[in-house]
């Protein structure tokens, strides 16, 4: 194993109910709120919509009960790009710390807030011109936030955690209880076909279920990393999975399918107005406004330690400066705005929509080696060196190893001029290291 991690200076604060906040936090976003009218859409009926979302909560939950094992044996600073750099090696470990940093973190940052826009927007009744600059807004603001020590951060998650729970309760009691639909067996009939099928219905569930590997980039920040890591990424999934599936189900009993595929992204407005009346809908939506803030912070803690982590090891350009930290509150913060300003840019060129299903397809690629890394491991330590075992072993790796492959075979399928964009910007990376290496070698010289 690779022991040149980065010289711990990020402080070990965060216990048990700051790291399940910042699973369940970063997850539950604009996912669920979001996607139910294009996962019905591809799925064709109600019943496949809904076990579109089961399959793809099954597929992240066997991922994270991997991930966890290697995880609890690397408790460091850096999460999937520790991982892949101590199973593969040095030029993996940049691609998946690089795709991290510059591909999917401020990808995934400016789709959550272009999404969250939209119900912002309905909220103070503005028009479409106003979606970006009140994303880019709130992106700042919880950013500014982050600047201080992890724990502000931290409280922030498990008071949008809480309060996230309030739309979701509310969501799933009034669906489940004074729906009159039949949750199962609706057919979308005013489309001709199902636009996809139902693997890219799964895919655009996992852009929901999506986050549940940032936490272990918090790793060296946690106070017993080696035990607290798996419990809150397994708890985390399990809650997130069930918590779906009834929100599915509570929409799909209280609206007829062909609605929500008119309704499409205001499927969840529409719903809140409709069972609570104007100024009932509005607190729903300030809710769901909310949830999907505690999602970006989430987001918006994690990334940068990854910069942060990178920066250490002098992997990326102006190093120095990106490793950064507070000397009091020991804050990552010219990694925090780098983050910042690539999502920023992001949201003015890409649509929400294209840019979570392609953030999907570019970090599973990383996922799958890291699933694929749980039996290099093993070979490699003995049983004695890991603080969690994955159960089921080895059917779980590889239940997990054959979701990824279907991610990655269903985006190429559905877009394979966005799939290249994206490969090719992480191929990017590797000339970039070579020159970074280049001037550091000179000036050893």
């Amino acid at each position: 194993m690779n022991n040149q991690q980065p010289t711990e200076e990020l402080k070990r604060s965060l216990g048990f109910w700051s790291a399940i906040s910042i699973v369940v936090g970063t997850i539950i976003g604009s996912g669920i709120f979001f996607k139910q009218g294009s996962v019905l859409d591809s799925a064709g009926t109600s019943t496949l919509a809904i076990a579109a979302w089961v399959f793809g909560g099954v597929i992240t939950l066997t991922g994270g009960l991997t991930v966890a094992e290697i995880g609890a044996q690397m408790p460091y600073t850096g999460g999937l790009y520790v991982y892949i750099e101590n199973i593969y090696g040095r030029i993996l470990g940049f691609l998946a710390g690089w795709m991290q940093v510059i591909v999917y973190g401020p990808a995934i940052i400016a789709s959550v807030a272009g999404f969250m826009s939209i119900l912002m927007a309905n909220f103070f009744g503005l028009g479409v011109a106003w979606r970006i600059p009140l994303a880019v807004i709130t992106v700042l603001a919880i950013g500014v936030m982050n600047l201080f020590e992890n724990k502000v951060g931290a409280i922030f998650a498990i008071i949008t955690t809480v309060g996230k729970m309030v739309p979701i309760a509310a969501i799933i009691i009034f669906g489940l209880f004074w729906g009159h639909q039949d949750a199962f067996g609706q057919t979308v009939t005013e489309i001709h076909q199902a636009s996809g099928g139902f693997g890219v219905a799964v895919l655009a569930t996992l852009f929901g279920y999506d986050g549940w590997i940032l936490i272990a980039n918090l790793g060296g920040e946690m106070k017993n990393p080696q035990k607290l890591l798996p419990r809150a990424i397994i708890l985390g999934i399990t809650a997130v999975l069930i918590i779906y599936t009834l929100i599915t189900v509570g929409i799909l009993k209280f609206l007829p399918a062909n609605l929500i595929h008119r309704l499409g992204e205001n499927t969840t407005a529409y719903l809140a107005t409709r069972a609570f009346g104007t100024i009932g809908g509005k607190l729903l939506s300030a809710g769901i406004i909310i949830s999907m803030m505690g999602t970006l912070n989430g987001k918006i803690i994690t990334f940068p330690r990854i910069v942060y982590a990178m920066a250490k090891r002098g992997d990326l350009p102006f190093s120095r400066f990106l490793s950064y930290v507070t000397p009091k509150g020991k804050s990552p913060v010219v990694a925090t705005l780098f983050i910042i300003a690539l999502a920023t840019f992001m949201m003015f060129f890409f649509d929400p929509d294209h840019l979570s299903d392609l953030c999907v397809f570019t970090v599973y690629c990383f996922y799958l080696l890291a699933f694929f890394g749980i039996f290099i491991l093993r070979r490699r330590n003995d049983a004695t060196t890991r603080p969690f075992s994955t159960p089921l072993y080895p059917l779980v790796p590889i239940i997990a190893i054959a979701g990824g492959i279907f991610v990655l075979v269903s985006e190429i399928i559905n877009d394979p001029a966005g799939v290249v964009l994206f490969i090719g910007i992480v191929i990017v990376g590797l000339p970039i290291l070579y020159f970074v290496k280049r001037l550091d070698a000179k000036r050893l010289h």
